[in-house]
């Protein structure tokens, strides 16, 4: 069992383990003699790299990856040094361009990189911060470059320097134009004066280097939505981008070639934007103050939805863990609303205070904060550390928001209204879970009796499939292998969860069985740890109705159930669309192009095929023209081929199913992901809100590039 377990799961662990144990036994960890080990370990071994070396030889220690994420991470670091030359008040614009040639520029009106020659190194200021590491005018106190920066750890453009196949450096300053050149992180020529000219700031030129990356295309969508991010945070400046591209990517060809971003309201337009598709209390409410700790800037809004959307920077950089600035946020906004519900009297004494869900259910919030000596955790900067920004946006959000409230008694009463109907719902929802888990327990092992589970215990080995309809469900539950693949078969639509509280989830049969069958609880009492399955697949019919249940479970899984799809644990399986048989030779096709290269590879034309429906019938029909002739009768008949498009799971046999959908061997899947939280809350919110106007505008706009739609 075990071996078959490895095989099927992890094939690389398995040839590691069983070929050392084949080959020293069960204590095949014992030391090897050095004859045995083939060379001595001596310090001829330790390998020393210098200056920019290693970011090349580990470029995913700097940038997190060598795929598109890491690409357009290039894009980033340049950028944020121009944004920092703007929080810094020496910059109101920046332009980014995706050249013809693939480069990209990235040019601000700032002061210019130094070219004086520098004390340490003795060397251009400008050589040296783009080709050493940790070198930049960031890491001093009150005598250094910047104030506040995000660029901390001094790499950024030294790392951009050395992954790109070639760089060029135009610097305008002091009426002069400087330039230099650099391949692979070396410099090809010292900085050198090139005219003169009225322009002021710098402007940086980079091709990424193939070697390094996946890809080297770029994407305006991952471009222009940090670009916005960007344009929000530092009020007033203007962020442009131009694709000067000959050949563009055909997901960049429904966008215009000019974006321009420029935000007088800042953060305040900033939450707007987010709530532009929801149902909204109020005005977006704002406020700021510099502390001796650091400048601290909050914009909030509530809205008639039920989930919250708080999202903290730390020197305009997106800290997705939080940190100390976003606990200090959620205590004092809890603690104001509490006390002004009090203190007015629409919280009775013998009311329970208001808990924190309760306060931040349907808020939008940004908090932004700029300190000088940020702590980061790691080069991700995905969480802040320091702690005296706790007390500091405490402290403003407490004085602020409570001035607010008082000055707005109207807006106030609508907000802990909401609040006070949160309070009410999430002890409904208790009541009603408490319920669930009771009754679970009573019909044994709290599993549903639709569940069809898998043997092994080892949540890391078992995989759970979400199956649409009974039809499917019986044949997925024939065909899979009962050792690992559990099966949950759903009963028509679940519940749009985007329009309903915990309560009235809850009461849905379909919902609560899965709720049951994944076993980490939901809401206040949820435990990761207590995941049955590590695998968690949706499979539905390829049709509308089957894109329909697989929408409202992604909805479903990202509103209650994020850390599954951050965890990497969420799946969408990937069943074929056709079937294609000639003779006894049948291939399965996944797409329509599949389907063409297998007719081609075949040497078919169209006229010699028939898509059939799935019947008996249709398998054995001979396709062909009519044989009437005696000539025609004694002519080499044609090849059977017969061509069958699947429009549901349940038209597989079992086997079939297996084959294609459910062998680990052969399988397709696509793993759920949540590359960008934001337009993925704006997706949900728009196509599965209350709100209507924005849901028929997405159609209207997009209802062209649908093809092949089944209705």
């Amino acid at each position: 069992m075990r071996k078959t377990i490895y095989q099927q799961n992890n094939p690389a662990i398995l040839t590691g383990f069983w070929c050392a144990e084949a080959l020293f036994g069960p204590r095949f960890l014992r030391r090897l003699p050095e004859d045995m080990a083939g060379q001595k370990y001596t310090a001829e071994q330790i390998q020393v790299l210098e200056g920019l070396e290693p970011v090349r030889k580990r470029p995913g220690m700097y940038i997190g990856s060598t795929d598109a994420r890491g690409l357009h991470h290039l894009v980033y670091e340049i950028v944020d040094n121009s944004i920092d030359e703007a929080m810094a008040g020496h910059a109101t614009s920046i332009l980014i361009t995706l050249e013809e040639d693939g480069s990209v520029s990235v040019e601000d009106n700032g002061r210019g990189i130094p070219v004086d020659i520098h004390p340490t190194t003795k060397r251009s200021a400008l050589e040296t911060v783009l080709t050493t590491l940790h070198a930049g005018g960031k890491f001093g106190g009150d005598d250094s470059g910047y104030k506040v920066s995000g660029g901390l750890h001094g790499v950024g453009s030294s790392v951009v320097n050395a992954l790109s196949i070639k760089m060029r450096a135009e610097v305008y300053r002091d009426g002069t134009l400087y330039v230099q050149e650099y391949k692979r992180g070396k410099p090809t020529m010292d900085v050198k004066k090139s005219g003169k000219t009225d322009k002021k700031g710098t402007k940086i030129n980079f091709m990424p280097d193939e070697e390094i990356f996946d890809t080297i295309e770029f994407s305006m969508d991952f471009l222009m939505t940090r670009l916005r991010q960007q344009a929000y945070l530092t009020r007033g400046v203007t962020i442009a981008m131009i694709d000067a591209r000959k050949k563009r990517p055909s997901e960049d060809q429904k966008h215009p070639r000019l974006y321009r971003f420029h935000f007088e309201g800042g953060i305040s337009a900033y939450v707007r934007h987010l709530n532009e598709s929801k149902e909204t209390i109020g005005e977006p409410i704002w406020f700021e103050k510099d502390t001796p700790d650091g400048f601290v800037e909050v914009a909030l809004q509530y809205t008639q939805a039920f989930q919250e959307h708080v999202v903290s920077f730390a020197n305009n950089i997106h800290t997705s863990e939080g940190g100390h600035h976003m606990t200090g946020f959620k205590a004092a906004i809890t603690r104001t609303v509490n006390a002004y519900a009090r203190s007015f009297g629409l919280l009775k004494e013998k009311e329970e205070n208001l808990t924190a869900d309760d306060v931040r259910e349907g808020l939008t919030a940004v908090i932004s904060v700029r300190l000088k000596e940020p702590q980061f955790e790691g080069q991700t900067k995905s969480k802040l550390g320091n702690a005296e920004m706790k007390t500091a946006v405490e402290t403003v959000v407490n004085e602020k928001l409570s001035a607010y409230l008082e000055e707005h008694p109207g807006e106030a009463k609508d907000i802990i209204a909401k609040c006070m109907l949160a309070a009410r719902a999430r002890l409904a929802a208790r009541a009603a879970r408490d319920s669930v888990i009771r009754k679970g327990a009573l019909e044994g092992m709290t599993l549903p009796g639709k569940l069809a589970d898998c043997s092994d215990k080892d949540p890391a080995n078992c995989e759970l499939f979400i199956v649409e309809g009974d039809s499917a469900g019986g044949s997925a539950k024939q065909g899979r292998k009962r050792e690992f693949q559990a099966i949950l078969p759903l009963k028509g639509k679940i519940l749009n969860v985007e329009q309903a509280r915990l309560d009235k989830m809850l009461a849905n049969t379909e919902i609560k069985a899965l709720i049951i069958a994944l076993g980490m609880g939901i809401g206040e009492a949820k435990d990761i740890g207590k995941l049955r399955y590590h695998r968690i697949v949706i499979m539905t019919d390829a049709d509308v109705d089957g894109a329909h249940i697989r929408t409202l479970l992604l909805t479903l899984f990202y509103r209650y159930y994020p850390e599954l799809i951050e965890g990497g644990f969420l799946y969408i399986a990937q069943p074929p669309l056709y079937k294609i048989q000639k003779g006894k030779d049948i291939r399965y096709a996944f797409t329509d192009a599949e389907k063409m290269n297998t007719l081609k590879e075949w040497g078919v034309t169209a006229k010699d095929t028939e898509e059939a429906e799935p019947s008996e019938e249709a398998e054995e029909k001979e396709i062909g023209a009519d044989l009437t002739t005696e000539a025609e009768q004694k002519a080499p008949k044609k090849a059977r081929v017969n061509i069958q498009r699947y429009k549901g799971l349940g038209e597989m046999n079992p086997e079939q199913l297996w084959d294609t959908t459910l062998d680990p061997t052969n399988r397709i899947m696509l793993k759920v992901t949540m590359e960008d939280a934001e337009k993925a809350d704006a997706t949900f919110t728009t196509l599965m809100g209350s709100e209507v106007a924005p849901r028929r505008k997405f159609i209207q706009t997009h209802a062209k590039a649908v093809k092949n739609l089944d209705i």
